[in-house]
């Protein structure tokens, strides 16, 4: 059962008075700080605290019944806890890998810089079969499957994407595309 002193100042913070308000707001942190703690992981616990008290500032005045404002209470800052829980899973859920650039390598030079040229400057699918094979080391026969092709057309494809390679390294230098 609450203080009849207390039930006075809710209903005062109901009717607008700013000094009841802040009255029952210093009186309700320790409570809500309890039931955070029970309720918050330890991280949220003070920001949970912090979004229920604006709130309560906020919607006091939509209390119906004084008399239900201990459950009101635990209600708000339950509710603030699981949106932070909500909100933690989603981060979790999240790939980090978006917000990272990746490796940086230094720029290369030389027969590197034409290789990496060479193979920007081919199409696609030609650029795609050529690292399969070169750089992750597929056989052809898994290529064809990753690819969804006849083993054949594999061969065909890693076969002509070598050669324009090949005719873009042997290129005159002041001719190849940048």
């Amino acid at each position: 059962m609450q203080d009849p002193a207390f039930n006075e100042q809710i209903d005062a913070a109901r009717s607008g008075d700013r000094r009841a308000l802040e009255s029952v707001l210093t009186r309700s942190r320790q409570d809500l700080r309890r039931y955070a703690e029970y309720h918050c992981s330890i991280n949220d616990v003070e920001d949970a605290v912090q979004e229920s008290l604006l709130l309560i500032s906020r919607k006091i005045g939509s209390l119906r019944a004084v008399e239900a404002y201990a459950s009101w209470l635990f209600r708000i800052v339950k509710r603030e806890c699981n949106r932070l829980k909500r909100a933690m899973r989603h981060l979790l859920l999240q790939p980090v890998f978006d917000e990272i650039d990746g490796p940086h390598y230094p720029a290369p030079s030389g027969i590197l810089r034409d290789i990496a040229n060479a193979l920007a400057a081919l199409p696609p699918h030609y650029r795609e079969i050529i690292l399969l094979r070169d750089i992750e080391g597929l056989t052809v026969a898994e290529i064809a499957e990753r690819l969804s092709l006849h083993t054949e057309a594999a061969k065909a494809r890693l076969h002509r994407a070598r050669s324009l390679a090949r005719q873009y390294l042997s290129a005159d230098p002041a001719l190849a595309p940048a």
